[in-house]
């Protein structure tokens, strides 16, 4: 199977897959009580006894509350917001808009999804890419020096330190940021919301780089943290298992040095776990995990929009991002798989279309 075949064959069972995960969360969304229907009739009826409270009294009040909405306002309101029509009729018009990424309009923000979305990536982009490349560009050296000296007191110290760093949640570890050096019981060295300043459009280049500079620093170091612990574990232990096996033992044996040994013949082997997980690194520091470090920081991110997407529910927004995390989710799959082929050849289509 060469890789344009296999390439295809991955994208026809992305299909079914995506659809699945469409049709059940639609089928769950039918069920689920204080939709935007209920949440718009029961401020109607707030607004009767309010009204007519302030008309006629109390009594008048309650009397008004108790009679209900208009049957022709309910349909209405239904219309408004596509409810007026059956399921199976919603489900299809919903997946003929996906097909061309019409995501929709949102019930609670009256803008495009699509829109919607765009507006909150860059500080999602901004978090997730600063997350990935410490993750990465960090913790692979440190892994690959702890398997070196392995055993040693620079191994001890480190593994302790990085499994103290894994063992507090993200979440905890901003709390604690925020007290020591966000103005809390200790220093205000760092801002306690947003990615810039007020005045970050009066700034100088330089400025506006150290501005950026000073907010992300604690949102990032909280996000970091879990991710760092195990990407340096990985690394090591990954190491520790290439250098055990005998090719390594062999080129040891036939004069070779240990720096190439290592770098040569080690290095690419052990990388390969690293290297076929990359995509999906890369997108899940962007998506996953964001939403606590957003709300704690007040940083208006994806995170963010999905959760208050759910409790709102705005089901626009909430489809509309399920649907292109998941189909994102679906290529970055792909991608690490043909990442697993390039970084190691004795690797075939046949064995992945399995």
């Amino acid at each position: 199977m060469n890789i344009w075949s296999y390439i295809a064959k991955r994208i026809l069972l992305m299909i079914p897959t995506l659809l699945g995960v469409i049709a059940i969360t639609f089928a769950v969304i039918q069920f689920v009580p204080g939709g935007p229907v209920e949440q718009a009739l029961m401020e109607l009826k707030q607004g009767a006894v309010t009204g007519g409270g302030e008309a006629s009294g109390g009594g008048a009040a309650q009397y008004r509350g108790r009679q209900g909405i208009d049957a022709e306002r309910v349909k209405e309101i239904k219309a408004l917001y596509g409810f007026d029509k059956p399921p199976l009729e919603r489900f299809w018009q919903m997946l003929k808009g996906f097909a061309t990424f019409d995501l929709g309009q949102s019930f609670y923000h009256h803008k495009d999804v699509w829109e919607l979305v765009k507006s909150k990536l860059p500080v999602s982009i901004s978090l997730g890419m600063w997350t990935f490349f410490l993750a990465y560009f960090i913790s692979v050296p440190l892994g690959i020096s702890k398997a070196i000296r392995e055993g040693s007191r620079f191994d001890v110290v480190t593994s302790i330190a990085v499994l103290i760093g894994y063992s507090i949640p993200g979440f905890v570890l901003g709390v604690l940021l925020l007290v020591l050096f966000g103005g809390g019981s200790f220093v205000q060295w760092f801002p306690l919301r947003g990615l810039t300043s007020d005045n970050w459009e009066t700034l100088s280049w330089a400025g506006k780089v150290t501005d950026y500079l000073w907010h992300i620093t604690l949102p990032v170091t909280a996000s970091v943290a879990g991710a760092f612990a195990v990407m340096t574990m990985l690394t090591k232990n990954t190491f520790l298992e290439e250098i055990r096996k005998q090719y390594v033992l062999t080129a040891r044996a036939k004069g070779l040095s240990e720096k190439t040994v290592l770098y040569k013949h080690v290095f690419r082997n052990a990388l390969i776990p690293l290297v076929t997980g990359f995509p999906a690194a890369f997108i899940g520091a962007f998506f996953a995990g964001s939403l606590l470090i957003e709300t704690l920081f007040s940083l208006d991110g994806l995170g963010l929009l999905s959760y208050e997407s759910v409790v709102r529910r705005d089901y626009p927004v909430v489809m509309g991002t399920l649907y292109l995390f998941t189909l994102i989710g679906l290529v970055v799959k792909l991608l690490g798989d043909l990442c697993y082929v390039w970084a190691d050849p004795r690797v075939q289509f046949e064995s992945l279309a399995r």
